[in-house]
């Protein structure tokens, strides 16, 4: 929003939640949910900075320059080759999703503001989702969240040394989703400084068996899930953050039912047929706001003719 960025200019975008690892496919594999926050940015003569928020955080997520969509998206700006904004902006968000309850609402911010960022750098050019991927990948450390976000569905996604890569996983049409979210957040620099430097190699082992089974047990069997979805490198170590998460892990796993820690948590995700996610309906999930999702599309940006 410098030079060459016109005044009176809009966009709007809609960004979904994601569940991260999904188990043992740690910072690589991520979930789109059918669950949007929505934002949009204007842009007016003048200086200064005004943002409205309703939906999640509406209470809490700050009104200035640290606003994470806000940030992204001047940084957007300046990646894209323009200056420091020297026009108004009007910044809109209705968020759904739940803010530091490991369901991407970090990754839903970082990619509106880098949507919008495009919107108002790229005016009349397709939104290039290779490039977005990259951008994001380098804001958030690891593309897992940012992959779905973007493109929707399952991805595979991972750092290499020529860059970002990813592949859609094909979800097996048979599976369901169902969310459980407790009042406790979860800061995700919290849940990784609790992670250790090592790991036995016995876990090693059996994290690279479930990785490997979990790719087919959810593209193409289904029955695999359970067994696909248990981990051994960041769920164990987590507990003590989110201890009402990890009974809820223990009491669903304990009738069969594949579930795991969403992201960094504090979201129990349960993923499976609906026969699997019936076992848990004798579960006390009082202390949760239960949510059955479906797989969410990628990132869509509009942008006024």
């Amino acid at each position: 929003m410098g030079a060459g960025t016109p005044i009176g200019a809009s966009a709007s975008v809609r960004v979904p939640a994601t569940s991260a690892n999904v188990g043992p496919g740690f910072d690589c594999v991520g979930l789109a949910l059918d669950l949007w926050d929505e934002v949009s940015v204007e842009t007016a003569p003048g200086h200064g900075v005004r943002i409205d928020v309703t939906g999640e955080g509406e209470h809490t997520v700050p009104r200035d320059e640290s606003h994470l969509v806000l940030a992204t998206l001047r940084q957007g700006l300046v990646d894209l080759g323009h200056p420091q904004p020297d026009v108004a902006v009007h910044l809109t968000a209705h968020n759904r999703i739940p803010q530091s309850r490991g369901l991407g609402s970090s990754a839903a911010a970082v990619v509106a503001g880098l949507a919008l960022a495009w919107a108002l750098a790229r005016p009349g050019e397709p939104l290039d989702r290779d490039v977005l991927l990259t951008m994001a990948a380098g804001i958030e450390g690891h593309p897992d969240n940012a992959a779905p976000a973007i493109l929707g569905g399952a991805q595979l996604a991972w750092v290499a040394e020529d860059g970002v890569h990813h592949l859609p996983l094909e979800v097996d049409p048979s599976i369901r989703m169902r969310t459980y979210v407790p009042d406790r957040q979860v800061p995700t620099a919290l849940a990784r400084h609790v992670l250790p430097e090592s790991i036995p190699r016995r876990h090693a082992v059996k994290q690279v068996l479930a990785a490997s089974l979990f790719v087919t047990a959810l593209t193409s069997s289904p029955d695999h899930l359970f067994e696909a979805t248990r981990d051994w490198i960041h769920q164990p170590y987590r507990r003590s953050l989110m201890p009402e998460s990890a009974s809820l892990i223990d009491d669903l796993r304990g009738r069969g039912v594949p579930a795991v820690i969403s992201g960094a948590g504090s979201t129990v995700l349960a993923i499976g047929t609906p026969e699997q996610l019936r076992g848990g309906e004798d579960v006390d999930v009082s202390a949760f706001r239960v949510t059955d999702l479906t797989l969410g599309g990628g990132v869509e940006l509009s942008v006024p003719n």
